[in-house]
């Protein structure tokens, strides 16, 4: 039996002992950025004051820091489940796409295609757009608007023999929708085209495991599995060495070093191997017979899968009760493991601004906006009015929150009370 021990989790998080107003914070602002572990501050302070330094240096700093490269790339393979030599590190998700579809985009014809989707994010939509000017076409995956889910008929109709990458999110960032990418791989994989997998906001709520996907391409966020602001590129080895990426002469030729173009956020690296050792130890807390750090990751994200779950069988049914709410997304409690806990609504009267500002001066911190799911909001036309309010719940918050966001909401959707 695994014990879920929530008072432990929130107690690595000083950042969740503030408040606002007199209120406790409520931190549901999780898929534009999640809040950090002590440990992770400390591996950062600890950076600059024992290592900070460049690399290939004749000297202890030097070598401390590039011996801390070797340990973040061994920590994000075994996060992602690939070798070490095919982690590449850079300044964030989008910079790093950008530079990797410029440099596919070398090797298109006129007439090729690539698919994206309604779900995405658009740091996985414009960066393939851009390939339009040598002639690619852009073909856009359609949704069942009903619940937010990827059309996968349209997806095999939209993969044709003229297709050479499909570019799709692991999870929706808007919505919450998990996509089932594996089959999107297969489908993909059967005309011979690579797949680009954005799990910038899957990385906080599931195991990754690239070899079992078979994705060609992947790409998160540290900042948004509770660490800092690094940017993580997964490529498949061959893949990695024949490509010819845009760099600065010299440059190494090596992979994976070869990819990342400029001086690396070493500090950001202690914090990505802090992070991803915290989640180890709380795979640790929950199953103590784990035997390596792989599989406590993968007991970590059993735990925080179940508990999310949780929260999210708590919130929809109280959520569709509010006068006035739209929820968009998968409501169905059976179809509950193709989403995240991130919930986009609305609520008749009050534009999503009005909604997240009366939240956050009660301490509960939330979005607004369409935060770059532009194809979705759009589709679901809403973009004009200001697109969605998004709740997004991550293993440390607590059914508590849960219930005073709730309580809030109400009071939101009964002028009189807000009055």
């Amino acid at each position: 039996m695994t014990i879920f021990d929530l008072d432990w989790i929130r107690a690595q998080f000083p950042a969740l002992r503030q408040e606002m107003n007199g209120h406790p914070v409520a931190f549901l602002d999780g898929p534009g950025g999640t809040q950090v572990s002590q440990g992770v501050i400390d591996a950062i302070a600890n950076y600059f004051t024992t290592s900070n330094s460049n690399l290939h240096g004749a000297f202890a700093t030097s070598v401390r820091t590039e011996a801390l490269v070797e340990q973040a790339r061994l920590a994000v393979s075994d996060f992602l489940g690939c070798d070490r030599d095919e982690v590449v590190f850079g300044a964030n998700m989008t910079t790093l796409t950008f530079a990797i579809s410029r440099s596919i985009g070398r090797e298109l014809q006129p007439g090729d295609e690539i698919v994206v989707t309604t779900l995405d994010h658009d740091a996985n939509v414009a960066p393939w757009l851009a390939l339009q000017e040598r002639g690619v076409i852009v073909r856009i995956v359609d949704i069942h608007e009903s619940d937010c889910t990827l059309d996968m008929l349209d997806l095999e109709h939209q993969i044709t023999e003229r297709t050479k990458l499909v570019a799709i999110s692991y999870a929706s960032n808007a919505v919450g929708t998990i996509n089932d990418v594996k089959r999107a791989v297969q489908l993909a994989h059967a005309v011979g085209a690579w797949v680009f997998v954005d799990a910038v906001h899957y990385a906080p709520h599931g195991l990754i495991d690239v070899r079992s996907l078979d994705c060609d391409f992947l790409v998160c966020s540290a900042y948004k599995f509770f660490g800092p602001h690094v940017g993580i590129f997964y490529g498949k080895r061959e893949h990695l060495a024949r490509l010819q990426p845009y760099k600065p002469r010299p440059a190494p030729e090596e992979v994976p070093f070869r990819w990342e173009t400029g001086t690396q956020n070493f500090e950001g690296l202690a914090g990505v191997v802090a992070t991803i050792e915290y989640l180890a130890e709380l795979g640790r807390h929950v199953s103590p017979i784990v035997t390596n750090r792989r599989s406590a990751l993968a007991a970590a994200m059993q735990a925080i899968q179940n508990h999310e779950r949780s929260l999210s069988e708590y919130l929809i049914p109280h959520l569709l009760e509010i006068p006035g709410v739209t929820l968009y997304g998968i409501t169905e409690r059976s179809q509950l493991n193709w989403r995240t806990p991130t919930f986009g609504l609305r609520i008749a009267g009050y534009s999503p601004a009005e909604i997240a500002k009366i939240l956050g001066d009660r301490g509960i911190f939330a979005w607004n906006g369409n935060f770059y799911a532009l194809n979705l909001t759009q589709r679901l036309g809403i973009e004009k009015s200001g697109g969605l309010v998004r709740i997004g719940c991550t293993h440390y918050n607590t059914i508590e929150e849960i219930q005073r966001l709730l309580h809030t909401l109400h009071d939101v959707a009964q002028p009189s009370v807000v009055a």
